[in-house]
C-alpha cells in the first residue's frame, strides 16, 4: 500500500498537470488571428476580402477604459480643434439636436437579460463588462444647454427617466411639440414643447419592437417631413446561430406611419444597423450597419449604405453582395443571392460603426469636410490589432456616391497598451454649426470645430426627372404572361 506522501505527491503531479494543460488552451485561445491586411484595405467602395476562415473560438482583444485625464482630449484632423462640451455624464449614447439649439442625449446601458443565458451569455457579459458597458442602465434623457453661448453646455436637466417609461431608450426623435423614443423594446410619443425642462404627460405607446436581444440599441429616425418613423433593430445573434425564429422582426429597418398608426418592414437583412440619415443628394435614407464575427480579423467590413425601401442586405446567409457564409445551418430562402444588394461603402472590419450624419448647412468642420458623411466608430473587441476607436469621414462625389477611404477626424482614444480612454458613439449637429461626439465610457460629448471657420453652405440636392409611369401595352400583343409562366413551387437552394 503506497505511502500517504505518495499519493498527496501524484494529486499534486496531476493537479500541475492540469494548470498547464489548461494555461496552454487558455493562451491558445487568447492569441486569436492576428489581421493580414490593413483597416483601409478593408474599407472603401471595393475592399479586399480575404477568403473566409471560421474560427471555433473568436479572437477576443478588449480595450479596458480608463478614463481621460484632466485636460487630455483626442486628437484632430489638421485644421480642426476639439473641446469638452459635456462631462460628468453616466454612459451617453444617442444625440438629438433640438430646433432652439438645446441638445438631448440618452443615458442607457442594455436591458437586464432574463434567466441564464449559459456560458456563451457569461462570456459577453464578461467582454462588455471588461468593455465598460454592463451596470444598471441610468434610463434617463438629459436636456444640454449652452446658455451663455459659449461653446460648452452649463445646464444639464434630466427631462425623462424610467418613471416616465424608459427602458433602455436609445434613438430619438422631435417634430411639432412631440418627443419621439425608441425603447429597447417600444417606441414611445412624449408631449415636450422646446425650452421645456420636463416632459408632459404620460407617453404614448406607438409600436412594440423585438426586446433586447444581443443587438439592444434602437435607433430612430424621422423623415424630414415629420410623418414617418425609422427605426433600426439589430439581430440577437451572429448567424441566426439561435434559430430564425428569435430573429422575427429583426436585423431590419422599421417604417411607421404616424397618421396611420401604421408599421412596415423597410429594409431587411441588416445584421445590426445603427446610425440613420437622410442623404442630401438623393433623399435617401442611409444607415451604418455592424457586420458578422468569427471569420477572423479582416472579415466582414462593416458598411455604411443607402436603403431603398424593400432592401434585402442578405444576412445571415450572405455577406458584401454575393458571399455566402457557409457556418449558417438557417435554409436559405430562395433567390436571395439574386436579391441581395451590395453594400455601397466599407468602413474596414470589426469598427463598430455607429452614429452617422451627412455634412450640413452651418457647418463649422471647414472646406475639407464640406461634403461627405461622419461616423463614430465605437471600436473593436475581437480584431488583433484593434480597429476604430475614432471619428471618420466618408467623402462623396457631386453625385452622392461615397469615395475615397474614411479619413480620420478624431482619434487618441485607443492607447499604445491596448486601454482606451474613451468609445466613440454618436455625432450629431449642434445648433452653431459645431459636430458633437459622444464617448459612452468617458461621459463626455466633445465638440468639434474647423479653426476659424465660417458655416459653410449645405449640399443641394440632385434634380432628376422621374419616368413617367406606362399606363398602356405596347409590342406585339402576343407577347404576354400565361398562367404557365408563373413558377407555382419554389425552388429549394
Amino acid at each position: 500500500m503506497p505511502a500517504p506522501m505518495s499519493i498527496l505527491k501524484k494529486i499534486l503531479i496531476a493537479l500541475l498537470v492540469l494548470a498547464v494543460l489548461l494555461g496552454a488552451a487558455l493562451w491558445f485561445v487568447t492569441r486569436g488571428d492576428t489581421a493580414g491586411l490593413s483597416v483601409d484595405e478593408v474599407a472603401g467602395t471595393e475592399p479586399t476580402l480575404e477568403d473566409p476562415d471560421a474560427e471555433m473560438f473568436p479572437t477576443v482583444r478588449i480595450a479596458k477604459p480608463v478614463g481621460w485625464n484632466d485636460g487630455e482630449k483626442p486628437d484632430t484632423a489638421e485644421g480642426l480643434e476639439v473641446v469638452r462640451f459635456a462631462e460628468g455624464l453616466d454612459h451617453p449614447r444617442v444625440l438629438q439636436a433640438l430646433p432652439n439649439g438645446d441638445v438631448l442625449t440618452t443615458l442607457t446601458r442594455s436591458p437586464k437579460s432574463e434567466g441564464d443565458g449559459g456560458i456563451t451569455a457569461w462570456i459577453a457579459d464578461w467582454l462588455m463588462t471588461r468593455a465598460g458597458a454592463t451596470g444598471d442602465s441610468p434610463n434617463q434623457i438629459v436636456l444640454l444647454r449652452d446658455s451663455d453661448g459659449d461653446g460648452a453646455s452649463d445646464e444639464q436637466i434630466v427631462i425623462a427617466d424610467a418613471e416616465n417609461g424608459l427602458d433602455s431608450p436609445s434613438g430619438m426623435g422631435w417634430h411639432d411639440g412631440t418627443l419621439y423614443v425608441a425603447n429597447h423594446d417600444e417606441v414611445l410619443a412624449f408631449s415636450y414643447e422646446l425650452g421645456a425642462n420636463s416632459v408632459a404627460g404620460e407617453p404614448r405607446k406607438l409600436m412594440d419592437l423585438p426586446p433586447g436581444g444581443g443587438h439592444w440599441m434602437r435607433n430612430l429616425e424621422l423623415s424630414p417631413d415629420g410623418s414617418k418613423l425609422y427605426v433600426a433593430v439589430g439581430s440577437v445573434s451572429n448567424i441566426g446561430e439561435q434559430g430564425m425564429e428569435v430573429e422575427q422582426g429583426r436585423a431590419m429597418i422599421w417604417e411607421y406611419d404616424i397618421a396611420a398608426d401604421r408599421q412596415r418592414q423597410f429594409g431587411v437583412g441588416l445584421r445590426n444597423p445603427n446610425g440613420l440619415a437622410w442623404s442630401p443628394w438623393s433623399g435617401e435614407l442611409w444607415t451604418t450597419v455592424n457586420e458578422r464575427d468569427m471569420l477572423g480579423s479582416d472579415l466582414v467590413p462593416d458598411y455604411l449604405t443607402n436603403v431603398p425601401v424593400g432592401a434585402q442586405y442578405g444576412w445571415p446567409w450572405i455577406y458584401w453582395g454575393e458571399n455566402l457564409d457557409e457556418r449558417v445551418k438557417a435554409p436559405r430562402p430562395a433567390y436571395l443571392v439574386e436579391y441581395t444588394r451590395k453594400p455601397e461603402f466599407a468602413m474596414g472590419p470589426h469598427v463598430a460603426a455607429l452614429g452617422l450624419v451627412f455634412t450640413a448647412e452651418g457647418h463649422l468642420m471647414g472646406k475639407n469636410f464640406a461634403s461627405g458623411a461622419f461616423v463614430a466608430q465605437h471600436g473593436s473587441w475581437n480584431r488583433k490589432p484593434p480597429s476604430g476607436y475614432n471619428v471618420v469621414y466618408v467623402a462623396f462625389d457631386e453625385r452622392g456616391n461615397p469615395q475615397g477611404k474614411p479619413v480620420p477626424v478624431l482619434t487618441g482614444f485607443l492607447n499604445d497598451d491596448g486601454t482606451t480612454k474613451g468609445r466613440p458613439t454618436w455625432v450629431e449637429w449642434a445648433g452653431d454649426g459645431a459636430l458633437l461626439v459622444s464617448d459612452d465610457t468617458a461621459g463626455i460629448i466633445w465638440r468639434v470645430v474647423a479653426s476659424g471657420a465660417e458655416p459653410g453652405a449645405g449640399i443641394s440636392p440632385l434634380e432628376s426627372n422621374p419616368l413617367r409611369a406606362q399606363r398602356e401595352l405596347r409590342g406585339d400583343p402576343r407577347a404576354v404572361f400565361t398562367e404557365e409562366d408563373y413558377a407555382r413551387i419554389q425552388p429549394a437552394q
